[in-house]
């Protein structure tokens, strides 16, 4: 049965099936990474304060690092998905590999510049004396790791373009066990105290990205692709996710932007804003999860030139958006009372966060539509859309969030920011989306 001839009923199954089978194991990926922070934090936390702060500091530099290079995933997502759409997966390999290539050129230059920085980069983000020479033992190790999890990231973004999101997840999960064991055996076994820590990481970083470029190698093998760096090809990589980095940074300005307004309104506020955040960003994995499926799905049906199956397609991801995001609101708002006491015990935090966590459940039906034509945009590698759309909602937030602390707004006043922030990306994905200019066919863009 092909797209036009199906029924609305036996399409929306067709895409429901789709969604699934590529957000379910996307989304136990994504959970797998913060994971590996958490797990590094248990363990080192029992070394001493002075440690788990190092590692604090150390963790939060290299996870921006790593961020910053997201666009390494998304973009190889979308080139490679077309390639798959148009029939051709020895280029949609080929393309992949270049990636990769890219990847490992990236990381490269990022070990170059921070291991001799280290401590001048620790110094800038306020370590204390007790504190930095932990922190820069960790960073100088884990900066080795780098290549590797811009590796796994490129490598991640080939196999959602192929439509598999199960082998990210099963190296994910084998990748977090292999880093919780070594961890622990180089830290307490060895005796290695947070340079153990730092070397078991870097030593599952590596091991994920052997496992990947296995499963690679594998495919270019199998169709004939060259494994060969190809100086254009990596360069034209380079130029799709110039657009993406812009967006990526923008995004980041917003959030350096809300925390440090909440540090601005006091400790209670910024100790109930961080709580606040933690969750964002939790509830922010489900939606990402239906984002990932839908930079793959829309990838392929546009590489295949089925437009009406790209609009199907992105019509129904929307409303999976919404009705996840509503879905998380009512969770958000019935776990209240059992969430709060994980984070603080703190009376005055907790009132300060309750009216905080009420707004980020209204938005969450928002966020879920923003997720979703972010995705949908991505996979039809419309970055340089997505760049601008960012940087005007930075433009808007920012005065928005500044203005907090001189209205006297408080924390909940901030994240009414934040969910204008959400609007604005909400109304500048939609007008695009609307206007179907995101809509172009064949094997590249």
């Amino acid at each position: 049965m092909t797209q036009a001839s199906a029924t609305p009923k036996a399409t929306r199954r067709q895409h429901d099936r789709e969604i699934v089978a590529l957000a379910v194991p996307a989304f136990g990926a994504l959970v797998a990474e913060p994971l590996f922070v958490m797990a590094d934090s248990a363990i080192v936390g029992h070394l001493g304060t002075a440690q788990l702060a190092g590692l604090g500091i150390a963790s939060a530099l290299l996870t921006t690092a790593v961020s910053v290079f997201v666009f390494l995933a998304y973009a190889t997502t979308a080139a490679v998905a077309r390639r798959v759409g148009a029939g051709d997966l020895q280029a949609a390999i080929r393309q992949g590999m270049d990636g990769i290539w890219l990847a490992l050129l990236l990381g490269g230059a990022v070990i170059a510049a921070v291991l001799p920085t280290a401590p001048s980069i620790v110094e800038l983000f306020g370590a204390s004396d007790t504190a930095a020479p932990y922190a820069i033992t960790y960073l100088r190790i884990s900066a080795l790791g780098i290549p590797a999890m811009l590796v796994v990231l490129a490598s991640t973004g080939v196999l959602r373009g192929l439509q598999d999101t199960r082998t990210p997840l099963y190296v994910a999960i084998a990748g977090f066990i292999a880093n919780a064991v070594l961890n622990a055996g180089l830290v307490y076994g060895a005796d290695l105290g947070i340079a153990g820590s730092a070397w078991g990481t870097v030593i599952a970083q590596w091991g994920m990205a052997a496992a990947y470029l296995v499963v690679v190698v594998r495919g270019a093998r199998k169709h004939g692709a060259s494994l060969r760096p190809d100086a254009a090809g990596i360069r034209a990589s380079a130029q799709a996710g110039v657009p993406l980095l812009v967006r990526t940074l923008s995004l980041r300005v917003i959030l350096m932007i809300a925390t440090a307004v909440a540090a601005r309104l006091g400790d209670a506020d910024i100790a109930a804003h961080q709580i606040v955040l933690s969750l964002w960003s939790l509830l922010a994995f489900a939606l990402d999860a239906i984002a990932i499926a839908g930079q793959a799905i829309i990838g392929r049906y546009l590489g295949a030139g089925d437009t009406q199956g790209a609009r199907q397609a992105c019509r129904r991801m929307v409303e999976w958006g919404i009705a996840v995001g509503v879905a998380l609101g009512v969770l958000v708002v019935l776990s209240r009372p059992l969430f709060l006491p994980l984070f603080t015990s703190d009376s005055t935090v907790k009132d300060t966060a309750l009216p905080a966590l009420v707004i980020v459940a209204l938005s969450q039906p928002i966020c879920g539509v923003v997720f979703v034509l972010d995705g949908v945009l991505m996979g039809a590698g419309d970055g340089p859309y997505l760049a601008w759309a960012m940087v005007i909602t930075l433009a808007v937030f920012a005065p928005a969030a500044l203005l907090v602390p001189a209205l006297d707004g408080g924390l909940t006043a901030l994240w009414a920011a934040m969910t204008l922030m959400m609007v604005i990306r909400m109304l500048t994905l939609w007008l695009r989306t609307r206007s179907g200019h995101w809509i172009v066919t064949g094997a590249t863009r």
